[in-house]
């Protein structure tokens, strides 16, 4: 997308271009955009996609949805659970279906409750391997399994 004073840089260029015989299919090409582009852009109005409304589409979650599916995550026996094990789990035993698995991820994300669960420690970076030295002979041995 261009941005408002670029666009208006490049009227105030096409108007110039064509106020002195160039065509206006000439000067849109050699700028690189196109005519309709140039009316529009020449007509003041500014691009409206960022403000747009969008329709919610009809098979969304409603917020007492959402606020279930929040609910169930925060019971004791699913806390330490991932959102798979929780969707697997409300449908082994309580033959229930609130939303699918990547639902309950962005429920969870939008909520801030996102971060591990589970048992497990949290990943570490490892360091670098440590570095073998000699620093007298047969100090370091190594072997080769290279098979000839």
């Amino acid at each position: 997308m261009t941005n408002a004073a670029d666009r208006r840089h490049i009227v105030q260029l096409v108007n110039e271009a064509w106020t002195a015989g160039a065509r206006l299919s000439r000067v849109c090409k050699e700028l690189g955009i196109g005519q309709n582009s140039y009316r529009r852009w020449a007509g003041g109005t500014e691009d409206q996609r960022p403000h747009a409304t969008r329709a919610t589409p009809g098979h969304a979650l409603t917020q007492e949805e959402r606020q279930a599916v929040l609910d169930v995550c925060r019971q004791p026996q699913f806390a330490s659970l991932p959102p798979a094990q929780i969707v697997a789990r409300l449908l082994d035993e309580q033959q229930r279906h609130l939303a699918s698995e990547s639902s309950f991820y962005r429920i969870l994300h939008a909520a801030g409750q996102q971060q591990r669960r589970g048992r497990q420690a949290a990943p570490r970076r490892k360091g670098a391997p440590r570095r073998h030295r000699a620093d007298h002979p047969n100090a370091v041995w190594s072997e080769s399994t290279r098979v000839l």
